[in-house]
């Protein structure tokens, strides 16, 4: 959900979507990674003789991914899975390439310190197609088992196909960087503040580094936080429940185990392409994070004060659904429990993907604003027992599965995104019947969108809320949940991504 609200369209009717199913959608009244393994990594292609050079298909596909990252503000997510069906590149030469692509965007700065001594210059002085390539194969270099004259000389290849002019240059710059390995760069380069030298070590900028410290109160274990960002996270799937039963799906899947924690988690070991799964594709089953099936989950789970009980005729709102992950999932089990979910998503796109991901569930999907309660019909002042604000935030709790989002987001990101967080929990304070619980969530664990958010929100709100201790509506095999009575969760502690909890009860 976006910070801007959806523009209003006067004197028109409103634009209905129906689809089959129990689904209605309408537009808003108002407005360092595994390694690959195998020995392929020093096998070069070579150039024909007196030709353009032909260069190896899965490096050529890691540049161009990354060439789109930072020249378009692509997602690595999204882009190299086409480059890699367009070239024809799978097997053992796609890993390669996935982790080529991952690793040098998640490696981004630390490789940028390093290309930047070896070639005596800023690296914003450097061409980008060149800086780009010199990247690639700095990472080979440094963080692969790729012998060094395959790297430089695959490396010099490419840079000569995308500027024939800088081929003598790249061909220098990585035969220094090859002259050591990456602790001895480190060691070389180490800045004496200790913020700025986790930064560097760590691959990740010093702003983030000092946020983890304070989230987690030492720098210690804030570097194995940082070091678990860096590590390529399994895929985890949620089987619906009633729909699915997780250790029978699991065993339809080569590799596949059921989650430590979540009672529908499957773990996906053996790669290739979950949109593939018959029971993703039939909807009983999505891609979704163990944390954030958790904390969907224990707002499930917190007990209400008055009502009917037992969750029949329920009425439980996602104020902030796309994509549609935890609205999946909530769905799932207010069907288990002849209850009903609104979703609310102020972008369209979403609200569609939305609407798609909870077909054949007890979701009723809107396009609108989830600061509106109270002025859209579907929106009530206390019309709803359980309401879910999974808050836009800056997504520093899954850097591990974005690579390029920690170059990207920067400090100023925070006081808009805070303020609309802020707002988000205030009108759930609002929607929330008395005696109802709001569930907040973040994927961050800056303190800023998380404690700070509840408490400033808490403060200023119109109605009386009361926060609750977390802890119990999680599975008691959950370790590390620390003292309460809000949850932090932890890639390095928990395999899961960063996800933040906090439960309130409005005041009856």
């Amino acid at each position: 959900m976006g910070a801007r609200r959806p523009h209003r369209v006067r004197h028109r009717p409103r634009h209905v979507i129906r689809r089959p199913g129990s689904h209605l959608l309408r537009s808003p009244r108002r407005g360092p990674g595994p390694r690959p393994a195998g020995a392929r990594d020093d096998r070069l292609v070579r150039p024909p003789r007196g030709g353009r050079p032909a260069i190896d298909p899965a490096r050529e596909a890691a540049y161009e991914a990354v060439a789109a990252v930072h020249r378009d503000d692509a997602y690595a997510n999204l882009v190299l899975p086409k480059l890699l069906r367009d070239t024809g590149v799978t097997g053992r030469d796609a890993a390669f390439a996935t982790e080529l692509t991952y690793g040098t965007l998640r490696q981004t700065g630390t490789l940028d310190a390093i290309v930047a001594v070896a070639a005596d210059r800023a690296v914003e002085r450097i061409d980008p197609p060149v800086r780009d390539a010199l990247r690639i194969g700095a990472y080979q270099l440094l963080n692969m088992r790729v012998g060094a004259h395959a790297a430089v000389a695959t490396t010099v290849d490419l840079v000569r196909s995308l500027a024939p002019g800088a081929a003598g240059f790249a061909n220098a710059v990585l035969r220094r960087v090859a002259e050591s390995d990456r602790n001895e760069w480190l060691s070389r380069l180490a800045p004496a503040d200790p913020f700025e030298r986790a930064a560097l070590n760590h691959a990740h900028p010093q702003w983030i580094v000092r946020a983890f410290t304070d989230a987690l109160g030492s720098l210690d274990e804030a570097e194995l936080a940082l070091d678990a960002d860096n590590l390529a996270p399994p895929v985890h799937l949620c089987a619906r429940p009633g729909l699915l039963d997780p250790a029978a799906f699991a065993a339809t899947l080569r590799g596949a185990t059921v989650g430590r924690y979540s009672p529908f988690t499957v773990v996906l070991t053996g790669g290739g392409d979950p949109g593939g799964i018959p029971a993703i594709r039939d909807g009983r089953a999505h891609v979704q994070d163990e944390g954030s099936q958790l904390v969907a989950a224990a707002l499930a789970a917190a007990p209400l004060d008055g009502g009917s009980g037992g969750g029949r005729d329920e009425r439980w709102l996602d104020l902030c659904a796309g994509p549609g992950g935890k609205a999946g999932l909530l769905g799932a089990l207010a069907r288990t429990r002849d209850a009903h979910v609104t979703a609310v998503e102020v972008a369209h796109h979403r609200a569609e993907l939305v609407a798609k991901a909870t077909e054949g569930l007890p979701v009723y999907t809107i396009h609108a604003d989830g600061r509106d309660v109270g002025k859209d019909t579907d929106l009530p002042e206390g019309g709803f027992d359980r309401v879910l604000v999974d808050a836009p935030c800056t997504g520093l709790g899954a850097l591990r599965r974005r690579p390029e989002a920690r170059w990207r987001r920067q400090p100023s990101d925070l006081p808009p995104l805070t303020r609309l967080q802020r707002e988000l929990l205030q009108a759930a304070f609002r929607a929330v019947r008395p005696g109802g619980v709001v569930a907040y969530v973040t994927c961050s664990p800056h303190q800023a969108e998380t404690e700070v958010s509840v408490t400033e929100a808490a403060r200023r709100s119109p109605v009386d809320v009361d926060l609750l201790d977390a802890r119990p509506f999680l599975p008691a095999s959950l370790p590390d949940l620390g003292t309460g009575p809000t949850v932090q969760l932890w890639p390095h502690r928990h395999g899961t991504d960063a996800m933040f909890l906090a439960l309130l009860r409005r005041a009856g």
